[in-house]
């Protein structure tokens, strides 16, 4: 079972997500802040990371950056978490290692499209 990890200081978004994936092949996780992922990717590391871009206590592409720098068997997709289309954003995500977006907040199709093309069953 692939494990896929939410980090955001919203509990609401959290829980959306978890409802939206839970039941399926996959194991939702949830990080309310970045030091939280960084611990729980460094105990194990999941296979999908979404990533809140405005964390209060880590700014995202840091968080992507000290993600990637970990030794693990596992290289986890990461897509950064947007309110809005912000290519700057983006970009600089994916620079530091992401592979893409999702914009927020999102519905049970939109998040399971994203899903499926990271070619990710859910």
């Amino acid at each position: 079972m692939k494990r896929c990890m939410f980090v955001d200081d919203s509990s609401v978004i959290r829980q959306v997500a978890k409802r939206i994936l839970g039941g399926s092949d996959l194991l939702v996780i949830e990080a309310p802040s970045g030091r939280d992922a960084l611990e729980m990717c460094s105990a194990e590391m999941p296979e999908i990371i979404i990533v809140d871009g405005a964390l209060p206590d880590l700014p995202a592409v840091d968080l992507i950056l000290r993600i990637r720098a970990m030794e693990s068997p596992v290289r986890p997709q990461i897509l950064i978490s947007l309110v809005e289309l912000d290519v700057a954003s983006i970009m600089r995500a994916k620079r530091a290692g992401a592979q893409g977006y999702l914009l927020k907040p999102f519905n049970r199709p939109q998040l399971l499209e994203c899903f499926r093309s990271l070619k990710i069953a859910a």
